[in-house]
């Protein structure tokens, strides 16, 4: 959790995402571990060795490693001086547009003290510290809860916003395959805790954020994530803020 909240901390960036136009290739220098997410805390995935080629998934760094995918397809983050760039084939990559951004309104403040009541938080790769994004909220429970978002057992929200066409290039494969093409929201400590080794997080803390009614268009608050679990589908965890544009 520790090195996460280092990560949250930083000071807020500006609406831009590094991009890459073209996809790069990359060898393999010595023998090195290819790992689910860019620390040590879990044990390596594989080993890949010497020669073996992959393609750098995305160019931004996380704690020194890289997102990679092997030939064989699989996923997964080396460490950057472990590789040795060869080629750029033609591909592309979600971008934030700034323009569009700053259409959502003026420069969002997020609550990084959020970060502390973040359950399995080195799951999550932070893309950006601080991003205020509009859309329509939309029912995340198949009819099944009044408010229309899943009761996570670790007390948090899993909810669909329907995002404005500025902000399509956010989703990503995941939020498209599994979760209506919608990018998630998770508004932390929302609910009671029913996850016992997710109870610490929510001690003495619940979040004052009010859920939405279904419908509302709204500017929503809080970190740019990938989550590494599940479909790997983009989120805004955790949710600083929620405001109803129109109800």
């Amino acid at each position: 959790m520790k090195s996460y909240r280092v990560v949250a901390a930083f000071a807020f960036v500006a609406f831009a995402y590094p991009t890459l136009s073209r996809a790069q290739v990359a060898v393999v220098k010595a023998k090195a571990a290819l790992r689910v997410t860019p620390s040590t805390i879990e044990p390596p995935e594989l080993t890949l060795q010497a020669g073996d080629t992959v393609t750098i998934v995305d160019p931004t760094p996380e704690h020194g490693y890289l997102q990679v995918t092997t030939k064989n397809g699989k996923e997964g983050w080396i460490f950057h001086t472990s590789i040795r760039i060869v080629a750029s084939p033609s591909s592309s990559n979600p971008v934030i547009d700034p323009e569009a951004a700053a259409a959502s309104g003026t420069t969002p403040k997020c609550d990084t003290t959020l970060w502390n009541h973040v359950y399995n938080p080195h799951r999550l790769i932070v893309k950006q510290a601080c991003i205020a994004v509009t859309g329509t909220f939309v029912d995340a429970s198949g009819g099944k809860k009044p408010d229309g978002v899943r009761h996570e057992a670790d007390g948090d929200t899993h909810g669909w916003l329907k995002v404005d066409p500025p902000f399509e290039n956010l989703l990503n494969a995941g939020n498209m395959s599994a979760e209506g093409g919608n990018l998630v929201f998770e508004i932390v400590c929302e609910f009671p805790v029913n996850q016992p080794d997710a109870k610490a997080a929510c001690a003495s803390f619940k979040s004052p954020i009010k859920i939405p009614p279904v419908g509302s268009h709204v500017r929503i608050v809080g970190s740019y994530v990938r989550d590494t679990n599940h479909a790997q589908w983009m989120e805004i965890h955790p949710v600083s803020s929620i405001e109803v544009i129109r109800p």
